[in-house]
């Protein structure tokens, strides 16, 4: 597993938390322990992930209204909570970052196939890849 993507996992479970228990519900020194013990204490890899999760929750309703513009007949709330969370860390790549969106797509179709079901991985890459469209057309 690439360093990043080990990055891009740990902000899914501290989403995954968020979404279980409310948003940001730890505080900004829990969150820093919790990056630094699973990071191994990279500083680089526990910035780039402090930055994707203050990303995607500074961003998160307008991330969660274009991830749900861009399914049909599924509603975040129906969604698996872990895709749910990939998405948002790869919509957030997408829509606010440099980095190339085929890239992020990738990641998250990764992320997916390891914890979400057979199905989730095909899923993902279609939300995904609309939504990588639609930005595209709008830019």
């Amino acid at each position: 597993m690439s360093r990043r993507r080990r990055a891009r996992e740990v902000v899914m479970q501290l989403l995954y938390r968020d979404d279980l228990n409310g948003v940001g519900v730890g505080d900004g020194s829990s969150d820093q322990q919790f990056l630094s013990r699973r990071l191994n204490r990279n500083a680089g890899l526990i910035s780039f992930a402090d930055t994707i999760l203050q990303g995607v929750r500074q961003n998160r309703e307008s991330i969660d209204e274009k991830l749900e513009s861009t399914t049909v007949n599924w509603s975040l709330a129906r969604m698996a909570v872990t895709d749910r969370n990939v998405m948002r860390i790869a919509a957030w790549e997408i829509l606010f970052t440099e980095t190339p969106p085929r890239v992020a797509i990738n990641e998250a179709i990764e992320l997916s196939k390891r914890y979400g079901d057979e199905n989730s991985s095909r899923f993902v890459n279609g939300v995904l890849d609309k939504l990588m469209q639609e930005a595209h057309t709008e830019s």
